[in-house]
């Protein structure tokens, strides 16, 4: 079997830290004497799958693949090590080469498995596109980066395949589930002859992972990342599964999308590098079926959004309910917890539910291991090994305990992204001295723990999503209804925020609940799924700035004020 060269043993030091943790010392003593090794040659694919392909779990099972459908299909590491080889051949004699983008519009399962393993044997850059998306946003994503390849799956293909026609880069599109003339079958390239296949020998500093994620303007931004970024996730993923990734036999699973972080590093890549096994299904989710599914499946650790977290605490005793249960912590980010859910947690299921902090272009910064140290309710957590995170004022310089501030990491973070992609000055401005500007504006406590308190940008947080205003505002205007739009973060119990868009319409549109449900639809339809407003305020002008802009920090100030209605607004929100 051929391999990406590596550094035999070379690993991370966490082997380290289980030292430290079996002496009970404390938590700055780990924190000080963590490290990760510097390594020259590396890549993701030969140091997951392939490593446990060459050595004992060979016959292990690395990924299972359940439809929700009743198909269930399974796949060894040694399988897996062989398709990652045949799709690598297959790419590379479509002309894929080290540099080039592989974009990745799938589900979970071993559509998307291939795609990041079969671009990383080759030098190649993985670019994954939430199944949520629709074709303004795919477009989007696949002229910015150029892809020289689309693999996706015919279910969602034909909703989009449109964009095809406006796209002047996509060379090939790869289809799973049948294909159609001018596409090319997913099953007949898993058939491809490998032998012989030499993959590609990368460096660790080599692009690897192109991640698109909303902003507070424009369409989504590609975030670039390198091939050693797996490296920088180990140690916190261990922490927030309880250290128990080096025990045998877990099963790791999301509910959450893999084209994002949380699935890519939280679960798949860093489930197959301690050499377990990797749940895919679908992304739907009711509280009921979560259960279900992770019963099924013997699910051991997880991550799960906080607004999933939150619905799944409505069952009080799941465990008489469910009891096969196998499940041992659970991961959350990307907003806040309730204590409540905490609680229900600790005395319902018995396990902790261990929430960190990150961005896209800087993760894992911040986060609780309750094996490790006491979780303080409402708090971020306190910095992951490997991490170094201050509050700092407007110069850059590092506040007081206790003094309000925006949240910084080092820039020798080992998350770390190499750039916005052809946006180099975005990275720029994020940078103040050696510190790199989170956005989000805090404090730290006299222990240590970190207390979100909000963000300095348009930027909203929805059920661990990042929603940019300006895409649902794009999507909205090109309704032939609306003449200008205005979107804002509405708060909300269950998710967090909730989409809130202030619309003024044409002349001839006339307000109504038709309209509204017209409107939400155009945006799932255009944009994607999750973006979609579930509140919509019909208004006759809006509040301006002294330069003309609309004044979107008004708008946010009268939500705080009165959340559903103003003098002047008919509101018409969703439920």
């Amino acid at each position: 079997m051929a391999t990406v060269d590596r550094l035999q043993g070379d690993q991370i030091n966490l082997d380290d830290l289980r030292r430290i943790i079996g002496a009970e010392v404390d938590y700055e003593a780990i924190v000080s004497r963590f490290h990760i090794p510097r390594v020259t040659a590396y890549n993701m694919a030969a140091d997951t799958v392939d490593r446990q392909a060459d050595g004992p779990k060979a016959a292990s099972m690395a990924l299972v693949c359940d439809d929700g459908e009743g198909h269930i299909t399974r796949y060894t590491y040694a399988d897996l090590a062989d398709l990652s080889n045949r799709f690598a051949v297959f790419l590379k004699a479509r002309g894929v080469g080290k540099g080039d983008v592989v974009a990745c519009y799938c589900g979970q399962g071993l559509e998307t498995a291939l795609a990041h393993l079969g671009a990383y044997k080759l030098g190649a850059i993985a670019a994954p596109l939430s199944q949520l998306y629709g074709p303004v946003a795919v477009a989007h994503v696949l002229e910015d980066c150029a892809a020289k390849v689309i693999v996706t799956e015919r279910r969602l293909w034909d909703r989009i395949s449109a964009v095809r026609e406006c796209s002047q880069s996509l060379g090939k599109v790869i289809v799973s589930g049948g294909f159609k003339a001018g596409e090319f079958s997913f099953e007949a390239a898993l058939k491809t002859d490998a032998t012989g296949f030499a993959a590609e020998k990368t460096g660790s500093e080599d692009p690897a992972l192109l991640l698109y994620t909303s902003g507070s303007t424009g369409m989504p931004k590609g975030i670039l990342h390198r091939q050693r970024l797996l490296r920088g996730y180990l140690a916190s993923v261990s922490l927030f599964y309880e250290m128990e990734m080096n025990d045998p036999g877990q099963v790791l699973w999301t509910v959450s999308d893999w084209s994002w972080v949380a699935g890519i590093f939280n679960v798949m890549l860093t489930g197959w590098y301690f050499g377990h096994t990797v749940v895919a299904g679908p992304t739907r989710f009711n509280s009921e079926w979560a259960f279900a599914f992770m019963a099924a499946h013997g699910v051991t650790h997880c991550f799960l959004t906080p607004t999933a977290l939150k619905r799944m605490a409505a069952i009080k005793d799941p465990r008489s309910r469910w009891p096969n249960l196998a499940i041992r912590a659970i991961g959350t980010g990307g907003e806040p917890l309730p204590g409540a859910v905490l609680e229900w947690a600790r005395t319902r299921l018995g396990i902790p539910i261990n929430e960190f902090y990150g961005l896209t272009e800087v993760n894992h910064l911040i986060g609780n291991c309750r094996r490790l140290w006491p979780i303080k309710p409402g708090s971020m957590g306190r910095p992951y090994p490997g991490h170094t995170i201050a509050v700092i004022d407007e110069q850059g310089k590092p506040v007081a305990d206790g003094t309000l501030g925006e949240i910084a990491a080092r820039d020798d973070d080992p998350t770390l992204f190499i750039d916005y992609w052809r946006q180099p000055d975005r990275k720029v401005a994020m940078r103040t001295g050696h510190w790199i500007r989170t956005g989000d504006f805090g404090y730290r406590d006299e222990d240590g723990y970190f207390w979100f308190k909000g963000r300095n940008d348009d930027l909203i947080k929805s059920a661990g999503y990042r929603i940019g205003p300006a895409e649902v505002e794009d999507a909205l205007v090109h309704h032939p209804a609306v003449a200008e739009a205005a979107v804002i973060g509405s708060p909300d119990p269950d998710r967090g925020q909730v989409v809130k868009a202030f619309v003024r319409l044409t002349e001839k549109a006339m307000p109504s609940d038709d309209l509204v449900r017209k409107l939400q639809d155009h945006v799932k339809t255009n944009l994607a799924l999750y973006k979609y407003p579930r509140k919509i305020v019909f208004v006759e002008s809006f509040p301006l700035t002294s330069t003309g802009k609309i004044n979107r920090k008004e708008l946010r100030n009268r939500e705080q004020v009165e959340p559903n209605m103003t003098p002047d607004h008919r509101v018409l929100a969703s439920p």
